[in-house]
């Protein structure tokens, strides 16, 4: 089962070289490698959130394994999906599905349903394929994407995630996609964002879903940021700091309506 690139020419280039210009420019090769448990990537056009996105790529050190959890927003299959087998092509590259990897998870817990119509056009997973295999071009992924889960479902579902990596036995790298409040103004995004921060840096997904909820933070990902960081907090993860933030108003100069993008590292 081939995934084709869906958001090529869109989201990002369309051809390999203008690609690879283009995630090179964003990352800087001279940061420090850091080891990390996840990290917590934004998903939008290159051009508004690649440099947030390359900030964090350029501090970590990409293992060969990489399980991608982010928003569905398309609304197509199950409420959380794993896409268990097969391959993601983006242009000039492609990442195979660990299926080992891909089995233990849903031998942890029934929350996932494997299905490939909630992955075949979202774009959330894609957006980070170029820059994960820019650092591993051997890396093989594990694709997850969640429209809905409850609080404790998703503590459930980060902890299953942490006991089969566990098992897997090898270095794996979590990566939440998402990005922060949408179209209203800096001013607003900036401050509402800044709430959903603090609960990231804090280690608190259930504070995290709530503050979301609550204060009307339209932060798309936020589910699948509760996953990462129940499953890093699973693994022994003691860290999370903030690498970059920015929003759109930065790049297009408009700040009346505006999307937030974050970059954090968990360890």
């Amino acid at each position: 089962m081939i995934r084709k690139p869906c958001v090529a020419g869109s989201f990002y280039p369309l051809n390999s070289p203008s690609l690879k210009k283009s995630v090179s420019g964003y990352l800087d090769p001279s940061a420090v490698k850091e080891s990390a448990k996840a990290i917590i990537a934004p998903h939008a056009g290159y051009v508004y959130s690649g440099h947030v996105a390359g900030a964090v790529y350029s501090s970590i050190a990409v293992p060969d394994t990489v399980v991608l959890i982010g928003p569905n927003h398309t609304g197509c299959g199950p409420d959380v999906s794993i896409m268990a087998q097969g391959t993601w092509e983006v242009p000039g590259a492609s990442a195979n599905v660990n299926a080992d990897l891909a089995s233990l998870i849903t031998e942890e817990t029934d929350l996932l349903s494997e299905d490939f119509s909630a992955h075949a056009l979202e774009h959330s997973l894609e957006v980070q394929l170029p820059f994960i295999l820019t650092l591993n071009k051997s890396a093989t992924i594990v694709p997850i994407t969640v429209r809905h889960a409850k609080p404790k479902d998703c503590r459930t579902i980060g902890e299953a995630l942490a006991s089969a990596i566990k098992r897997f036995k090898s270095d794996v790298l979590i990566v939440a996609s998402s990005d922060m409040n949408h179209y209203e103004s800096d001013r607003t995004t900036r401050a509402k964002d800044a709430l959903a921060i603090e609960r990231v840096t804090a280690l608190d997904p259930e504070g995290l879903i709530k503050v979301t909820t609550m204060e009307g933070i339209s932060m798309c990902g936020a589910l699948p940021a509760a996953i990462t960081l129940s499953a890093a907090l699973s693994l022994g993860a003691t860290n999370a700091r903030l690498v970059r933030y920015a929003t759109s108003g930065d790049v297009s100069g408009d700040y009346s309506q505006v999307v937030g993008y974050a970059g954090f590292i968990i360890k």
